[in-house]
């Protein structure tokens, strides 16, 4: 019998979980010829959410977790998960039920036809502002244009990974993660499903704009240097305009015997190669701190206990 680990990042969900469990215990008894792992990953959580998933374990031995030693953010606990989880494959979703575990079965049909990762590509996105789903869609265009690996659009972390993508996902332990750029990075046979995505059945959503720009940043910059890149593609036409500028100002001069200014010929171009400098500094800036955090070496999380077993995090 294979065995399937569902890993479930969690951070102030406790309202959430219990219908979590209720719609997962239906999916569970309906595939029947499956051993299920429900792994949870607590995320530093403020609320209740530890407790019940405590009493989610004494109920029903399928159910494990991780508690962190205080909150790492979802793309670490999401990494986390996969560190522990025990089955052949394992599929991560959110705790907010905006992944229906409903199509779970649709994707390990595909896995069970020799796909590695079978993710759920959202035709719909309810309870979610214009404004959010403008800016996510042209943040995949950008990142696809400025990457060299195909990276799947509108598409989030809820997919079926098979064991050997688990293992290669293992082996990238950088600090600064982009898991979505991660998984296709890794490559594999990949299957796409569509699915309506739901809005969030309670609480409120732990992303806001700052963190949303942030995870941007960090797609972009984990697999591409085309930025850096961004001072050769405007130096050469910034050169190329100074120079027509200074044959037209010389022409100027001889034809219409007109001079310009100097002050104003200076004051411009002090404030074009300054901003051009500020917007290089700045991207350099960006993957200097990426290699200094990275030369800390310090290890991606820190577990308080797995299981109710305190961690010596040796």
């Amino acid at each position: 019998m294979k065995k399937i680990s569902i890993i479930i990042p969690a951070y102030n969900e406790a309202e959430a979980l219990p219908v979590l469990k209720e719609r997962l215990d239906k999916l569970m008894e309906s595939m029947e010829n499956y051993e299920f792992e429900i792994l949870f990953i607590n995320d530093g959580s403020k609320d209740n959410t530890l407790e019940i998933i405590k009493e989610m374990r004494q109920e029903d031995e399928r159910v494990s977790y991780i508690d962190f030693a205080r909150n790492f953010g979802q793309e670490i606990a999401m990494m986390a998960g996969i560190d522990y989880a025990t089955g052949d494959s394992v599929i991560i979703m959110d705790a907010d039920l905006q992944d229906p575990p409903e199509i779970i079965p649709e994707l390990v049909k595909y896995w069970e036809e020799g796909y590695d990762d079978v993710y759920a590509r959202r035709k719909s996105r309810k309870g979610e502002t214009w404004l959010k789903k403008f800016t996510a869609k042209m943040y995949y265009k950008v990142l696809q244009h400025v990457t060299r690996v195909e990276i799947q659009r509108d598409t989030g972390n809820f997919r079926l990974l098979d064991r050997r993508c688990v293992n290669a996902l293992k082996k990238l332990r950088e600090s600064q993660r982009n898991m979505k750029s991660m998984f296709s990075w890794i490559g594999y046979k990949k299957k796409e499903v569509l699915y309506d995505r739901d809005p969030r059945i309670a609480g409120k959503t732990k992303w806001n704009y700052m963190k949303l720009i942030d995870l941007a940043i960090d797609g972009i910059t984990s697999f591409t240097t085309s930025p850096l890149r961004i001072s050769t593609f405007i130096a050469i036409p910034t050169f190329i305009a100074l120079f027509i500028y200074l044959i037209y100002v010389i022409a100027k001069c001889f034809i219409v015997h007109q001079v310009m200014q100097a002050y104003q010929a200076i004051i411009l171009l002090i404030l074009f190669f300054s901003g051009i400098q500020i917007l290089l500094f700045g991207i350099i800036g960006e993957y200097l701190g990426r290699i200094f955090n990275e030369t800390k070496n310090r290890p991606l999380y820190l577990v308080n206990e797995y299981n109710g077993e305190k961690e010596r995090n040796e």
